[in-house]
């Protein structure tokens, strides 16, 4: 029997691959661990603690308050949201605020992104080199991307530059005014139908939908119909859409003109 068990193992093993998946979804976890008895139950390993006993069940998990925040970071330390709030105020002021328009044409530009500037390699040695931050917004009445790099060391905004045609990825406020728009375009009835057979509920806005956008170029990515000619200078987006806790509604052949406020399809 000793010389012939690695054969009748291997054997068992080949006899059990055929009803692996059917094991799976009918067998319970403990499954082939019984008593003898039929009870299922798995013997405990020799000195182990039976559960209830010795140690227990492990204690309930406690959430920690987060460790306070400063004002200020230091070094390669991400903006605090005090530094995010100063970087973006420093960035627009009152004259900006009121000759921009963001993506609902409420003034002052969209915000898109603040990110902390890499250090100089002179002051990368220096013991408490200064704090940069980069702010960039999309201005839908001029259709123009706009940075700004701020100092927060000596709060003075140290560069700001003004795009046209140059469409970085769009933020979530815009996808959903994207949806927003698709929904009551009359191009939107096969989404609002989609909606409709998957909830058995109408969909008119954007709130039970989960959407992701992406930049549409029109002619440097190739096609561009007539309605789409003035994407990549207008600010032109798809959707990746999803019902929430639902399936997925395929909308990516529609472009919504954010600049224009119209709905085009491709193809």
């Amino acid at each position: 029997m000793h010389r012939h068990l690695g054969k009748i193992v291997a054997g068992a093993a080949l006899a059990l691959t055929g009803t692996a998946a059917m094991a799976a979804i009918t067998l319970p976890s403990d499954a082939g661990a019984t008593d003898g008895r039929g009870s299922g139950s798995r013997p405990a390993a020799a000195g182990a603690p039976a559960p209830g006993r010795e140690g227990g069940p492990p204690p309930p998990g406690v959430v920690e308050r987060a460790p306070a925040q400063g004002e200020r970071g230091t070094g390669r330390d991400p903006l605090t949201d005090e530094e995010l709030r100063r970087a973006q105020d420093l960035a627009l002021p009152r004259t900006l605020r009121g000759a921009a328009a963001d993506v609902t044409g409420k003034k002052g530009p969209e915000r898109l992104t603040t990110d902390l500037v890499e250090l100089t390699p002179a002051e990368a040695g220096l013991a408490d080199p200064p704090r940069r931050a980069r702010v960039s917004f999309y201005d839908y009445r001029s259709d123009s991307y706009l940075t700004r790099t701020v100092n927060l060391t000596t709060s003075t905004v140290e560069s700001a530059d003004a795009q046209h045609g140059v469409q970085p990825p769009p933020g979530q406020d815009e996808a959903v005014e994207a949806a927003r728009l698709l929904i009551a375009a009359p191009l939107g009835a096969g989404l609002r139908q989609d909606y409709r057979d998957a909830t058995g509920h109408d969909l008119t806005g954007p709130d039970p939908l989960s959407v992701t956008g992406f930049v549409y170029r029109g002619r440097a990515e190739g096609a561009a119909p007539g309605a789409l000619g003035d994407c990549g200078k207008h600010r032109c987006i798809r959707l990746f859409t999803k019902i929430k806790n639902g399936r997925w509604i395929d909308t990516r052949r529609f472009v919504i003109d954010l600049s224009a406020r119209t709905v085009a399809r491709l193809g």
